[in-house]
């Protein structure tokens, strides 16, 4: 009978508490801060897990350089069969002699065997270890870069989502505001203290800021998606931006340092330094190969039955010889390069004039971050004035609330009169607030463009 009891309470909580415990786990929302969305977006981007692995190989290569002194090992064994099988030799000898005897056969099918190891030495050889080790580190610096740049996105995407759910909450309120003027004009009308043509203005107005408030509500879903789907979320997850903490502080920049260490610094002016690095390992590789001599180490073996490999044994030694292996070192020295018209000494060329194109690409690349840092932080001057300002406004935009607040109160003003001046506070709100956003992306450009983390210049935010 316990058993029983046990056994439906345990049917009891399958079917009724757990149902309730997946159902409030489904219902949860995601809250996601700005670190969590750039940790998700870096974990689940494709394009840059497949840098990573393009990366592997390099790694791979980076941690056996020594591989180069390995030598080539090439083992192989035929069995053939003569088309025709040879004739014997007979030397007519009287029988008192031992004659006649034969000699100078063989048989119709042969067996043999071949090891052969060479082991091509050069400076370039030597040189190309330093190749690996450049191309290795040019990869992981661009794969840091990325991962920068999707930071940089993630966190730029996170601000703009947050401004358009400010931007779209303003929307409705006007809305609303319209909605009470459409209701007052309305009771002025059955009044008669307005004509019909008032009326039908204001109801024209509202009407007009539907599709608005429909297409920003729909490109906010649309980014919604879209930003799920850049976390590795599904399009249609639930999830909630947490708002910004605090209020932004506006930093004092010195140009010309951030300008130099930006020069020194940025993500990609590493990477071309590295890139063109390997590149110039590479010319000196290239030019040792084609300029100076090199060293074949080699050795072979080419055993060989010596007897029928259909009717003998081949675990005999005896019946096993070698025709011509050897152990041979060589020295060799290709000229062609020295004549200005072959391919290897065009090659060379070649090579040298994608090394100073891609210096030249590099100090123009310097030159052009030297601009944008400076236009970064002009920009960041501008909107820190504009900033100020709109703060101003907001201020101004209080002050008038409360006097229509005290106003209403005496009897001096109507309460539409109050909501007009807290929509227009809303407004002054949301314009400092669009400001601050835009610093906060301005900062986040000169980051990326001074190389250092995200949040040393402007604080966490």
């Amino acid at each position: 009978m316990r058993i029983k009891i046990f056994v439906a309470c345990c049917l009891l909580f399958t079917l009724v508490i757990v149902p309730c415990f997946a159902q409030e786990a489904a219902n949860q929302v995601l809250s996601i801060t700005p670190d969590k969305a750039v940790e998700m977006a870096i974990e689940n981007n494709l394009s840059l897990r497949q840098a990573q692995l393009g990366n592997e190989a390099k790694a791979r290569a980076n941690n056996t350089p020594w591989n180069v002194f390995i030598p080539t090992v090439e083992i192989g064994g035929t069995l053939g069969r003569l088309n025709k099988k040879p004739e014997a030799q007979e030397l007519p000898l009287p029988p008192i002699l031992g004659g006649p005897i034969s000699f100078g056969g063989s048989p119709q099918w042969r067996l043999s065997g071949s090891l052969q190891l060479s082991l091509t030495l050069n400076i370039g050889t030597f040189t190309g270890l330093k190749q690996t080790v450049e191309e290795y580190q040019a990869g992981r610096i661009t794969i840091e870069k990325a991962k920068l740049q999707l930071e940089r996105d993630v966190r730029k995407a996170y601000y703009n989502i947050l401004l358009a759910r400010e931007q779209i909450a303003l929307l409705r309120e006007s809305f609303a505001n319209a909605e009470r003027q459409v209701a007052i004009a309305a009771a002025n009308f059955r009044g008669g203290m307005i004509p019909e043509v008032n009326l039908l203005q204001v109801q024209v107005a509202r009407e007009n800021m539907k599709p608005q408030i429909d297409e920003a509500e729909n490109a906010y879903r649309m980014v919604m998606a879209s930003f799920a789907m850049f976390l590795g979320l599904s399009y249609d997850a639930v999830f909630e931006l947490e708002p910004l903490s605090g209020n932004v502080e506006f930093i004092v920049l010195e140009a010309q340092d951030l300008i130099s260490q930006a020069a020194a610094n940025k993500p990609d002016i590493e990477e071309l330094r590295r890139k063109l690095a390997a590149l110039k390992i590479q010319k000196t590789a290239l030019f040792y190969n084609l300029y100076t001599p090199s060293l074949i180490l080699g050795f072979n073996m080419d055993p060989t039955f010596q007897r029928d490999p259909m009717k003998d044994s081949w675990f005999n030694s005896n019946y096993w010889n070698q025709q011509s292996g050897m152990f041979r070192i060589t020295l060799f020295w290709r000229l062609n390069a020295l004549l200005p018209f072959t391919r290897e000494h065009l090659d060379y060329q070649a090579m040298n004039d994608a090394v100073k194109t891609m210096e030249i690409g590099l100090s123009q690349a310097v030159q052009g971050t030297e601009v944008e840092v400076y236009n970064i932080i002009m920009q960041l001057e501008k909107t820190r004035t504009t900033a100020e300002a709109q703060q101003m406004t907001v201020r101004l935009a209080e002050r008038t609330l409360r006097l229509s607040e005290t106003a209403y109160r005496n009897g001096l003003k109507q309460y539409i009169e109050v909501q007009n001046d807290e929509l227009a506070l809303h407004r002054a709100r949301l314009g400092a607030l669009q400001q601050n956003y835009n610093y906060l992306m301005g900062l986040l450009d000169l980051e990326y463009a001074v190389g250092v983390s995200f949040g040393t210049l402007g604080g966490r935010n």
